[in-house]
């Protein structure tokens, strides 16, 4: 007998990597409640990871609008069934004003700052362990990222993009941390590069295609959406990027990934899992912020992160996942 439907409304971030971070969420919740059916709420840039979501009725994408009526009319769009579970990572007071058999609502606490992952998980659980961040794909898009990535060699995946300058690092650097890879004699000599971004980051990739033989340039930018770009990052060897969205889903994905830290805190947006790095310059978080308290400067914080100490990250967390690099491989065999 099918189980009974249990309807779950999860409201969840507005920003790809905070959606990204508490994503596990739902596939504990599928692996526990039988039934589950869910809504989802989203930001409009991280809508589109939940598309592929076993079990699930409806996207319902949240535009903010300054005077906070995209509460009500979510409200609106809501507010006629009975919810067995309300899960409302943004902390809002929508879910005391619907009908629900449960609700797990996100409060800022006075403690210590956790890391995302572990902050959105004791939403649900409060003492249980953290829920590891993970994305549906469906045989379509695992089939697209096929097609996509199909070639000969392990493939180097750089995100050079973020959201603010104050975190991006020279797009010079990512060109020479490349060609130290990917050159004679580094540890992907001859690899294949990958080239991940938004439709706005053209620039991107007119700076790196000197960096590999055509044949060897794998241009993704403004060319994948997301749910595709993660299952492409899951086929990838090494994965380099500035503190972004696309970082976390390296990551998610199970890439090994170094992620490049300035002006944001890695006790907080650390890539999450043990095939992760976080690299920075001599300086501390705190550090930077003293400078820049507001964080609103339009200036670089990443220029003290030299070429030299992105790659030996590289190569260290190149050589200690070999194992995974083998078993994946032979895995595909």
């Amino acid at each position: 007998m099918a189980p009974r439907p249990f309807p779950i409304l999860f409201i969840t971030a507005t920003r790809i990597g905070d959606a990204v971070l508490s994503s596990g969420l739902i596939a504990r919740l599928i692996e526990e409640i039988p039934g589950a059916r869910f809504t989802i709420v989203a930001g409009p840039a991280a809508a589109p990871l939940f598309a592929e979501v076993p079990n699930l009725e409806r996207v319902i994408v949240l535009e903010k609008s300054k005077d906070k009526g995209h509460w009500f009319r979510l409200w609106n769009q809501v507010r006629h069934r009975e919810w067995g579970l309300i899960v409302d990572l943004r902390g809002s007071a929508i879910s005391g004003f619907l009908r629900r058999k449960r609700r797990a609502v996100f409060r800022r606490t006075s403690g210590l700052p956790v890391h995302k992952v572990i902050e959105a998980s004791r939403v649900l659980m409060p003492d249980g362990d953290p829920a590891p961040p993970f994305l549906f794909t469906s045989a379509e898009t695992e089939a697209r990222a096929q097609a996509l990535t199909t070639g000969f060699g392990p493939i180097l995946a750089l995100a050079p993009a973020a959201n603010w300058i104050g975190k991006t690092w020279p797009l010079e650097r990512f060109a020479q941390a490349a060609i130290q890879l990917l050159g004679e004699g580094g540890p992907l000599a001859g690899a294949r590069l990958m080239v991940l971004g938004a439709p706005e980051d053209q620039q991107v990739i007119h700076s790196l295609r000197h960096v590999v033989a055509k044949g060897k340039l794998i241009d993704l930018v403004g060319k994948a959406d997301l749910l595709t770009a993660y299952a492409c990052l899951k086929r990838t060897r090494l994965f380099i990027g500035n503190d972004s969205g696309l970082m976390h889903l390296a990551a998610a994905a199970g890439a090994p990934t170094v992620g490049l830290f300035g002006p944001s805190d890695e006790a907080l947006y650390a890539p999450w899992g043990p095939h992760t790095r976080v690299v920075r310059g001599p300086r501390e978080f705190e550090q930077i912020r003293a400078v820049d308290p507001g964080f609103a400067q339009a200036l670089c914080h990443m220029m003290d992160l030299t070429v030299d100490v992105v790659t030996a990250s590289a190569r260290e967390l190149l050589a200690s996942t070999e194992g995974l690099a083998i078993e994946r491989q032979r895995t595909k065999g």
